[in-house]
């Protein structure tokens, strides 16, 4: 099901009609909880693990370009859209080249992110009045969960940290 995100996020910019719009954009946000749902179910794959979240940012990546570049949202709105997102792949390179790799599950606050991506993308598609308002009410729940994903990172690297520091420390016996 993740990959059917890929050739959404391709068809979405050639398609022009709001109502196609809003249906690619059901049909990405219907795939991405029912892979959410399997991968509760059966249990999520290595791969799926990896090319869920890349296909969530990239359709979303694509899809508010597209919007942005219709004039809906100012170039500073959708990088406080995406903040998060682009937060989140420069993180991944950053734990990449250092080879400190962090694995986080999902929360609360980047499930929000998602719920109000999906919301402005809607709005700005149906060209409603309070779009803008919407964009920045994501960007805002988006740096909460930059915030809470840190937080985490932080909390995981330091008790990785300790873990590793007890197992070198030599034990004196009485």
């Amino acid at each position: 099901m993740t990959a059917l995100r890929f050739p959404l996020a391709i068809l979405f910019p050639l398609v022009h009609s709001p109502a196609s719009q809003l249906a690619i954009v059901a049909a990405a946000a219907a795939s991405d909880v029912a892979d959410g749902l399997l991968a509760r179910r059966v249990g999520a794959s290595r791969a799926g693990a990896v090319l869920d979240p890349v296909a969530d940012k990239v359709f979303m990546v694509v899809a508010f370009v597209t919007i942005a570049r219709r004039g809906l949202l100012s170039w500073y709105e959708l990088i406080g859209v995406l903040l998060r997102d682009i937060l989140a792949v420069l993180g991944f390179f950053a734990t990449w080249l250092l080879d400190r790799p962090v694995a986080l599950p999902a929360r609360a606050g980047g499930k929000a992110v998602t719920v109000a991506q999906l919301l402005t993308l809607v709005a700005a598609i149906a060209d409603w009045t309070y779009t803008r308002h919407l964009a920045w009410a994501t960007a805002a729940i988006a740096v909460y969960a930059i915030w809470d994903y840190g937080r985490t990172a932080a909390r995981a690297a330091g008790a990785a940290g300790a873990a590793g520091a007890a197992r070198s420390t030599p034990q004196r016996t009485p």
